[in-house]
């Protein structure tokens, strides 16, 4: 999240809510990794891998240009819609616990998102590039915007619809990632793959996943209100 020190601004209830909000982001992350850590210790009884899991999903719903490939980290996995790949990390790629489970059958949801042209996922995927090179500068336009608010305002307002570019990406992803998780949950019932304690547990570990997500749309929305404020205030000033 891209931050300025509160001493250029005063608002000190939007800096209140940036506080709470980053503390619930991390309460929600360990949350969520103590989850993923403990279903990864509870065997599927199916005794498939996230591997076959994935392969498994595609192939049920016709779904063949789509390969399944491990990738490097912990909880790195993600869909590539532009070479169709779904990335596991090597912990999901070869565990068979329901946490593997889980996490496999979501990305595949993304897959079946992309085969049938979901219009967020598509909307998302176009977004990509632009909000990557946001990313890359808006930190530095908008500290020198404020730095230079009563004499060049433009540059912070700049600034600000950089950050509202990926702030609404950050909201577009919202149900994208809730789809996806929907997808994967229907499908493993559907299928019987997981008895009703093992479905249970694999929704629990991807609703906190998904919270994750909700935690990091509201930080930037509202941090998106407190350069907003300050843009204003300055204004005003003048």
């Amino acid at each position: 999240m891209a931050m300025i020190p509160y001493f250029f601004y005063g608002n000190g209830g939007l800096w209140f809510i940036l506080i709470v909000v980053a503390l619930a982001g991390g309460l929600v992350s360990y949350r969520m990794k103590s989850k993923f850590k403990a279903f990864s210790q509870i065997p599927l009884s199916a005794g498939l891998t996230g591997k076959e899991v994935a392969e498994k999903m595609l192939r049920d719903n016709g779904i063949h240009d789509v390969k399944v490939i491990s990738a490097e980290g912990f909880l790195t996995d993600h869909y590539n819609p532009v070479n169709k790949t779904v990335n596991l990390s090597p912990e999901v790629y070869t565990g068979s616990s329901v946490a593997s489970t889980a996490v496999a059958a979501h990305e595949c949801g993304h897959a079946l998102q992309h085969a049938q042209s979901y219009g967020l996922l598509m909307l998302r995927s176009r977004m990509v590039p632009a909000v990557q090179f946001s990313s890359n500068i808006v930190t530095w336009i908008l500290l020198a915007g404020i730095l230079t608010l009563r004499i060049f305002p433009q540059l912070l307002m700049a600034g600000i619809i950089l950050f509202g570019l990926t702030t609404l990406f950050s909201l577009i992803t919202l149900p994208v990632e809730f789809d996806a998780s929907a997808r994967a949950l229907s499908w493993m019932q559907r299928t019987r793959l997981t008895n009703l304690p093992e479905l249970a547990e694999a929704k629990d570990a991807l609703w906190w996943a998904a919270m994750t997500y909700v935690v990091a749309a509201i930080s930037s929305l509202v941090t998106l209100v407190y350069y907003i404020m300050i843009f204003l205030g300055g204004r005003n000033r003048n």
